[in-house]
């Protein structure tokens, strides 16, 4: 969200911290197909939008990453057009983008065809049904300079919304938020600065393996925002230490039986559940239910191929005990592909994880972190 917020600006913005990813690579070539400079100084990375014109984003780019609907709410505010595309992201559930351009027509944009095209966006008021991270950062990027006030309601609250909020207000932004409502009124908008935050689902991620495999600790975690994470390893009976802006955790002896509900923030996140099913087949079994993505269980037929026994009912997974082996797999989604990661990595004997380019979208040097915790892996173009 704040590499495509800084289409709104008009001058250099400086981005601490941003993590060397699939994801970010694709969102960085976006900006420079619309004539961004972007320049990397060190752990910084500069982004010169003085001199944007508005094309038709390349659609090869775009497919590759669900964060392209973000040019929606950027492109449509700073050019007054965006072409509605064939938006990309993994494939674990059908994933519409109504409430995407429902936002850009509520503040005076008008669709014609395939494009989104408006005279100069005016506040006004948008309500949304249900908690969507993507819309609610499109609703914020359409109102942060749009004419007059905007209020929000029923937005998503995850922290890198009010990260995204915190980089705007860096630019000039008037942005307020009390619980899941905003108010913004529009400014014009210059050059920021921001240090990306830790992100809790790499923590999560990084936490499960640890109590799949051993003892790890994770550094940088953003502790407050990981109490339902936390809660759920600790039902699951994990050993987990939390320590200043890190955390312990050991590996299982023997679980609980769990049942965990993913929910919109501060509730446990949907991108975390994939990589607790190994975690419950390994101990006492669980079931998992997604109140956010009510058919994320496709990764699951993939962790048949280490032997994982589960049974999916309506939105939710029913994860039965079983003995953990060897295999070939592929991976379907980013998280999912994940949650093959470590069960093979908990498995005794030689595994091959297939289409491991969507697990680097969202883990910084994954292979050479794994290595440091002794795994043997090797992630290589086959």
């Amino acid at each position: 969200p704040i590499i495509f917020s800084c289409i709104l600006t008009n001058g250099v913005s400086e981005i601490d911290n941003l993590p060397d990813i699939g994801d970010v690579r694709v969102a960085l070539e976006l900006l420079r197909h619309l004539g961004a400079k972007i320049e990397k100084e060190g752990s910084r990375t500069l982004v010169d939008t003085r001199e944007m014109s508005y094309a038709k984003p390349d659609q090869s780019l775009v497919s590759k990453i669900r964060a392209s609907t973000y040019l929606l709410g950027s492109c449509l505010s700073r050019f007054g057009i965006c072409h509605i595309m064939s938006f990309g992201g993994c494939n674990f559930s059908l994933r519409p983008i109504d409430m995407h351009v429902d936002a850009c027509l509520a503040l005076g944009g008008r669709q014609d065809n395939d494009m989104l095209l408006c005279d100069g966006l005016r506040g006004g008021e948008i309500h949304f049904a249900k908690a969507s991270v993507g819309a609610t950062v499109n609703a914020i990027l359409l109102a942060a300079s749009a004419e007059g006030e905007t209020h929000i309601f029923g937005c998503a609250v995850e922290p890198h919304i009010d990260a995204l909020i915190a980089f705007l207000c860096s630019c000039g932004a008037d942005i307020q938020r009390e619980g899941r409502a905003l108010r913004i009124v529009g400014k014009s908008l210059h050059g920021g600065k921001i240090k990306v935050i830790g992100d809790m689902i790499e923590a999560g991620s990084y936490l499960a393996l640890g109590a799949m495999c051993g003892e790890v600790r994770v550094k940088n975690i953003p502790d407050n925002d990981m109490d339902s994470v936390y809660a759920c390893f600790s039902d699951l009976g994990a050993k987990i230490k939390r320590e200043k802006e890190s955390a312990v955790i050991e590996r299982l002896s023997y679980g609980n039986f769990l049942s965990v509900t993913a929910s919109p923030y501060p509730a446990f996140p949907t991108d975390l559940q994939p990589l607790f099913a190994p975690l419950m087949t390994s101990s006492s079994g669980g079931v998992i239910t997604d109140n956010v993505w009510c058919d994320r269980f496709g990764y699951l037929k993939s962790l048949e191929a280490f032997g994982i026994r589960y049974e999916v009912r309506g939105n939710s997974a029913y994860i039965f005990k079983s003995k953990i082996n060897n295999g070939i797999a592929t991976a379907t989604d980013l998280r999912g592909g994940m949650a093959c990661l470590i069960t093979a990595l908990s498995a005794y004997g030689e595994s091959e994880i297939h289409s491991a380019e969507l697990i680097l979208r969202g883990y910084e040097s994954l292979e050479q972190k794994l290595r440091a915790l002794g795994a043997d892996i090797k992630i290589c173009d086959c």
